[in-house]
């Protein structure tokens, strides 16, 4: 005789199947004992007061404020032109490599390093020579441009 081709993870996952249809099914049953589709509209509705925390009551008409349409910037607001004197640093050259063209100087305000390469220059440099220069962003960072001796 052939044996059954059901098995117990068979049987299991048909109680299972069986068991959901049973708690849908008695769901379905309280929901109609409730007394229809479940909230109405208006239970339903939720307000947002001015502070952004969500309530069930409407706002008061009477706080509310207007806000004129032209008063909404959006964006980032235009800036002024920079004055070209803003970008004129003063430093002091701490490392120059002539047989390879670039070196480092630091600035006199914010004692940061700045690189430099011999394209930037404008007058010969060497090391401890105090120069005016402008700072340009390149693709490694800052670096020094029109570089000459103060």
């Amino acid at each position: 005789m052939a044996k059954s081709q059901q098995t117990f993870n068979k049987e299991e996952k048909e109680k299972q199947r069986l068991r959901k249809r049973q708690e849908k099914e008695q769901k379905k049953e309280d929901r109609k004992a409730q007394g229809g589709k479940g909230k109405n509209l208006d239970e339903m509705i939720a307000y947002v007061d001015e502070y952004g925390n969500i309530t069930s009551t409407p706002p008061d008409i009477r706080k509310k404020t207007v806000i004129e349409q032209e008063s909404i910037a959006i964006g980032v607001p235009k800036q002024a032109p920079a004055d070209p004197a803003d970008n004129i640093h003063r430093g002091m050259v701490t490392f120059f490599n002539d047989s390879k063209g670039y070196g480092f100087i630091r600035d006199q305000q914010t004692q940061q390093s700045i690189f430099v390469h011999v394209t930037g220059l404008l007058q010969p440099v060497k090391e401890r020579d105090k120069v005016t220069f402008e700072i340009k962003n390149g693709p490694k960072g800052p670096g020094a441009v029109n570089v000459k001796i103060a």
